[in-house]
């Protein structure tokens, strides 16, 4: 095929047109600068494709060169299809220049300093933000149709061509509503029937209802979560920009809200000062011997006035690796000591099983009294609420500040979210090694307690190996940054 100079060769808004010609330039040994790929904004004159200058209709009916299978990573894949729902009228272009040097530079995609490469970078970076920004930013507006049936529609307006990328989110959040989502490029709407999304065309924002009785709802669950601590101006319009607002019903309430801000936050402190705390406590200087002699008078959550003493951590000073529990129990509130009741008993075995001796451990509780129920004569454990892991976590900090181990190591969910959150999840998250502010390596595992309430022999082995391999590990990384 002779090729001629700036052959132009017109696209339709798809990466799957743009990829059919793109190959068929590719077998044809057309050189990046000589053809220019450029979008069909409109429809074509008759004679359109009969003009010199366009090679449209021409490429795709010219017999293929055997050249050999094109070389295409699937990480330029990945990116091109992104970038293909790019705004800018060059990314065909580009995409086709990246793809014609890819067949003699491999690793073009590694050399991020290269402008071809930067500026797919760039485009994939901004359609990825698009996306996110059409998922948190559409608002539904129910209509009711004939015969009852519910509507939910929404209108946006996305920067650039996203909505075939971004509906699928939209169809497993809302799988059982039957809604519409219109945009100036298309629309697509989804049947709970067929679950089957359907693409049509593009439609005006007048089309699409402007309110309905649930933003009534939305602007007092959005009034209720809205944090006046976290308050900047600055940042919420980073996150939610000026040409987004006409679509968001929340937006009526920030003047307010911003109005308000300083005032809530002196309540919020007022509450917090209120809540419960060992804070007062804990002494100022951090030696295991003076959190010892200050832990009998604690009296920062209601939990000391069931509990029949205080249950101090034990265990060498010196000892790398700390392990922390949940709360005493019966036999340990009796004694004064952690684990020395049954599920003790099950920590010691797998700590002997793992070769851990007494001289390499410090044993503590995330909570310092025992929480139970009466039943007769007997005590049954209660599991502390997080507010009680709050309460009680300023002991916890001081004996991390005192101790300095190289590893702690959480004995189960509750001792886990006292230094992880309330979101940490055990059974996900068992063995990881985690940073906190608290201590630069943490490790999760399961509690003894667990093995003994599990309720098959199977369950209580798997459980029993959980902990005694988790014990290892923790200790010969504990040993390792001695």
């Amino acid at each position: 095929m002779s090729v001629a100079t700036d052959v132009r060769v017109r696209v339709e808004p798809s990466f799957a047109h743009w990829r059919e010609l793109a190959r068929a330039a590719l077998a044809s040994g057309m050189r990046p600068e000589s053809i220019d790929f450029e979008d069909v904004t409109s429809p074509a004159p008759s004679d359109l494709f009969a003009t010199a200058g366009d090679g449209t209709d021409a490429l795709l009916a010219t017999p293929r060169a055997e050249t050999g299978q094109a070389y295409v990573p699937k990480a330029f894949l990945q990116k091109a299809m992104l970038a293909g729902c790019h705004r800018d009228p060059q990314r065909w272009n580009l995409l086709y220049r990246l793809l014609w040097r890819l067949q003699t530079s491999r690793d073009l995609l590694m050399v991020e300093v290269d402008n071809d490469v930067n500026e797919l970078v760039r485009m994939d970076q901004q359609v990825r933000r698009d996306e996110h920004k059409m998922h948190a930013f559409v608002r539904f507006r129910r209509v009711e149709e004939e015969g009852g049936q519910e509507h939910f529609i929404a209108w946006y307006q996305p920067a650039h061509r996203i909505l075939e990328l971004a509906a699928p989110f939209f169809a497993e959040r809302f799988a059982i509503m039957r809604w519409s989502i219109l945009t100036p490029d298309g629309s697509v709407a989804w049947d709970p029937a067929t679950k089957q999304l359907q693409y049509g065309p593009a439609v005006p924002r007048e089309s699409a209802p402007d309110g309905d009785e649930l933003e009534v709802l939305w602007k007092s669950y959005y009034g209720s979560i809205f944090n006046p601590a976290r308050l900047n101006p600055g940042t919420m319009r980073g996150h939610m920009p000026v040409k987004y607002w006409g679509n968001l019903p929340e937006v009526e309430l920030l003047p307010q809200l911003l109005q308000t801000a300083a005032a809530r936050v002196q309540g919020m402190v007022e509450t917090q000062k209120s809540k419960p705390s060992a804070a007062p406590f804990v002494p100022v200087l951090h030696t295991i011997g003076a959190i010892g002699e200050a832990l009998p008078a604690c009296k920062g959550c209601e939990l000391y006035e069931h509990a029949t003493q205080v249950v101090p951590g034990r265990g060498p000073q010196t000892a790398n690796l700390l392990l922390v529990g949940e709360q005493p129990g019966d036999q340990e509130d009796r004694q004064g000591a952690p684990f020395v009741g049954p599920a003790g008993g099950v920590l010691r075995r797998a700590l002997a099983e793992a070769g851990i001796h007494d001289e390499d451990v410090y044993m503590t509780n995330a909570v310092k009294h025992f929480k139970f129920v009466q039943r007769g004569k007997l005590r049954l454990h209660q599991n502390p609420r997080m507010s009680e892991i709050t309460a009680c976590k300023p002991w916890l900090l001081a004996e991390l500040d005192a101790l300095k181990p190289k590893l702690v190591l959480c004995l189960g969910a509750s001792a886990a979210k006292s230094l992880l959150g309330g979101t940490f999840a055990l059974m996900r998250d068992r063995g990881k090694v985690l940073s906190t502010p608290y201590a630069d390596r943490v490790m999760a595992t399961v509690h003894p307690s667990a093995v003994l309430r599990a309720l098959d022999d199977g369950t209580r082995d798997t459980l029993y190996k959980h902990l005694r391999d988790d014990l290892l590990a923790a200790h010969k990384l504990a040993m390792q940054t001695v």
